[in-house]
């Protein structure tokens, strides 16, 4: 019998990896995908511990969840609730306490044991709680993918982080680092490509610290896997997300000058500009080094275009400190940014550090780093104006004969143009820029083919 499936996912884009590959495991006992909750045989909601105040917004969709399986009781139906991901990891045990009507708590090294947790739950003999971390990995036991990703695919390469900066949870939620065989990834890159993929992104929480053992003893960096990914035909793009300085080494930078198929857009994150409040966050890093390693990747790739992640008001930052993160992001020049106020996780070292600072003075800072970023992009979107760059087309837009895609940069990019032309790489002349996306016009000969009205902005 047909069961209808519901996963939310929360957070990183190794999250959505995930969830594609709960639901091909569940998928051998007739579990397919629905859009909405209140229809769902099961209910998975695949958690993320990062964000601020991650676990009470998972006990307040809980409650959402708790009311909609009442109402389903009422009608003869029923639903399993099951909670993945981090915040499952880091707080299993409180979520079964505070919600017993919680069918299955499990962290993310646990899902390809979805079979069994399942026969349990249905037992109805109690709560299953699963935040082990196992001895095998579970990429030795999931299936195949049941259905291609699209255009644009996620491929997860390596999991976990043995960097332990102070401020993160993710040593404790997803564990050591691990990486996974050579050969069971580029046999799922070419399962993706073969689904209609034309663009891979390699994940890891600390992706450019793979070290994939091949079946003849040698292990691979991330720079030789990519060159091997290269080799897939049909495979026109390759990125990777998310970087540690640190473990930029030299064959991966080379792979930057040397790959085409590499695009030529990184996310490395810095997290800030001061050489002490790096050293207080465990970075392992300084700012001239964080610096040496962008002139480097820039000598071998002149056109990369750099996005990162800052962390304002983390304990013990002063003016003088932020004044540094300032004059970083001066110096280095983004194409793109992420930048939060510093928000205690509660196990990590810096939720115990003295000088937690202000929230007025974090906001204040946020403020001031967020305006430089965000003209930053502008620039470099407006950069674009009048030039002619390959485009992936990966979306539908929302108007008719609207399509969207990708530059090579990471850039969205809205433009009219022929359905046919959906899941390739056309040139596009960019016509106006905005401050998080471009719109263009199909480049036919010398000719702009049907520019794009202008949006606003």
């Amino acid at each position: 019998m047909t069961k209808k499936l519901f996963i939310k996912t929360y957070g990183c884009q190794m999250n959505v990896y995930d969830s594609a590959r709960m639901a091909d495991v569940l998928a051998p006992l007739g579990y397919v995908a629905t859009p909405a909750p209140e229809d769902a045989d099961m209910v998975i909601l695949n958690t993320c511990h990062i964000r601020e105040k991650a676990t009470e917004k998972v006990f307040s969709e809980l409650g959402r969840l708790r009311e909609q399986r009442r109402d389903r009781k009422a009608s003869g139906q029923d639903m399993i609730i099951a909670v993945a991901g981090c915040v499952a990891q880091a707080e299993g045990e409180e979520i079964m306490a505070r919600a017993p009507y919680v069918d299955m708590v499990f962290g993310p090294q646990t899902y390809h044991a979805l079979p069994e947790m399942v026969a349990q739950a249905t037992r109805r003999t109690g709560g299953v709680l699963n935040t082990d971390f196992p001895l095998e990995s579970k990429f030795d036991h999931l299936p195949e993918e049941s259905a291609g990703q699209g255009v644009s695919a996620f491929l997860s390469v390596q999991e976990g982080c043995d960097k332990f900066c102070t401020f993160c949870v993710v040593p404790y939620t997803r564990g050591a680092e691990y990486s996974r065989t050579p050969e069971q990834i580029l046999a799922e890159a070419r399962r993706l490509v073969a689904g209609g993929a034309r663009e891979i992104t390699l994940l890891g929480q600390n992706v450019n610290a793979f070290h994939g053992q091949a079946a003849d003893g040698t292990v691979w960096g991330l720079g030789r896997l990519i060159r091997e990914m290269a080799g897939i035909a049909g495979l026109e793009r390759i990125r990777y997300t998310t970087s540690h300085p640190r473990d930029m080494d030299d064959d991966l930078i080379a792979a930057h000058g040397e790959v085409p198929q590499l695009m030529p857009f990184l996310h490395l994150p810095v997290q800030s500009g001061s050489d002490r409040i790096l050293a207080a966050m465990n970075r392992k890093h300084g700012a001239d080094d964080y610096r040496r390693v962008v002139d480097r990747l820039r000598a071998a790739r002149p056109d990369l275009a750099l996005s990162s992640d800052f962390i304002v008001g983390f304990p013990g930052e002063t003016d003088r400190d932020f004044a540094d993160t300032l004059r970083l992001v001066t110096d280095i020049g983004y194409a793109q940014a992420y930048s939060f106020k510093y928000s205690a996780r509660p196990g990590t070292p810096a939720s115990g550090m003295d000088g937690q600072a202000p929230e007025s003075a974090k906001s204040d800072r946020l403020a001031a780093l967020q305006q430089l970023l965000n003209e930053q992009q502008i620039a470099f979107n407006r950069s674009t104006v009048g030039r002619t760059i390959p485009v992936l087309l990966d979306r539908r837009g929302k108007r008719e004969g609207q399509l969207v895609g990708r530059s090579p940069h990471m850039q969205s990019v809205y433009l009219t143009a022929p359905d046919r032309l959906f899941g390739t790489v056309a040139e596009v002349c960019i016509t106006d820029a905005f401050a998080n996306s471009l719109t263009g016009g199909i480049v036919t000969g010398k000719h702009v083919h049907q520019p794009m009205e202008r949006l606003s902005a």
